[in-house]
């Protein structure tokens, strides 16, 4: 039985450390390293990475698993499909363009990615000033307008929705490629009139921007069913009254599962053992990252664009009567 790591990082400081928990993995099997790429050291995705490997760690006797900065979900998919890691998290939206080879992934397709559970959702924020006369996204035509950095998967969030809510994007709006802090930042002294966010729930910036008077806006039944249409990654979000400071009333939005995913060069007993021992342990997840909390393994199927489980993966969630 190899040994517990006890060095851990600052980000693994928060995480919940599973010592003195039995382990599970089946001795017979091979080690086997598990790679796990998340996002920038001070994201919220480092974190849950972290939580999620250091678990897979303690848990299961054959498994080594370490998470590892990235520069995002585009990379993660990259790494996968290359061999220079073994699972990972995204966007489904990526996953679906990563497995079909669409748009960054145009002339890479994947058919090996598989998935291994679909977490939380990760929704779509829009924030304007209050000076700005933004009441609906089609208000946003001819304004000053954060879309993030150019061809990142924010920036793709905006082309979608705009597009759906009868906008000629980008040439309708005055673009501003900048990231989400800066976007904050631009917000509060009023140099932009609005910009997009796409983070879990309570996300800094948005809270710094509703703290300087900004407010969220609504995305519609009409414009997400338009979306599905062509997109059957997305789904309708509310985000709760007093999720930010001055949010008095729910807001809809529409928002994105974050899925976590492998490729079928890892074995169906080790994809099994991950899946199994992620779901046995949620609730201790959960209570260190809060993205964790209150997540099912029935919904762990549902919201993922359609893709493959990984046999490994639908192993045990038939067995646990989640698919049949």
């Amino acid at each position: 039985m190899k040994k517990t790591k006890v060095v851990l990082s600052v980000a693994l400081a928060a995480a919940v450390v599973f010592t003195g928990c039995t382990k599970k993995g089946n001795g017979s099997h091979a080690n086997v390293v598990i790679k796990f790429p998340t996002a920038t050291a001070s994201g919220a995705l480092y974190a849950v990475g972290a939580a999620i490997t250091n678990m897979w760690d303690t848990n299961i006797d054959f498994v080594s698993a370490s998470s590892q900065a990235s520069n995002g979900g585009l990379d993660n998919l990259n790494q996968i499909a290359d061999g220079e890691s073994q699972v990972s998290i995204a966007i489904s939206s990526n996953c679906f363009q990563s497995y079909y080879g669409l748009d960054t992934f145009e002339g890479r397709e994947n058919k090996n990615l598989r998935v291994i559970a679909g977490l939380y959702f990760n929704p779509n924020q829009v924030v304007a000033t209050k000076k700005s006369g933004i009441a609906a996204l089609k208000d946003v035509k001819g304004k000053h307008f954060a879309v993030a950095a150019a061809g990142s998967s924010v920036e793709g969030e905006c082309r979608n929705h705009f597009t759906a809510a009868g906008l000629d994007y980008p040439d309708d709006i005055r673009a501003e490629y900048i990231a989400f802090g800066d976007a904050a930042d631009m917000l509060q002294n009023g140099t932009i009139d609005g910009a997009w966010i796409m983070s879990g729930t309570p996300a800094a910036a948005v809270s710094q921007a509703l703290s300087a008077g900004c407010a969220l806006i609504d995305i519609p039944d009409d414009i997400i069913l338009t979306l599905q249409e062509s997109y059957p990654w997305y789904a309708a979000y509310t985000i709760p009254a007093g999720t930010y400071p001055n949010q008095e009333n729910d807001v809809q939005t529409s928002a994105i599962k974050m899925t976590m995913f492998t490729s079928t060069d890892l074995d169906d007993e080790t994809v099994y053992q991950l899946t199994k021992t992620l779901w046995e342990h949620i609730d201790e997840l959960g209570q260190a990252q809060s993205n964790l909390k209150g997540l099912m393994p029935a919904d762990a199927v549902r919201d993922i664009a359609r893709l493959p489980l990984h046999d490994g993966a639908a192993r045990y969630y038939r067995e646990i009567g989640v698919i049949d």
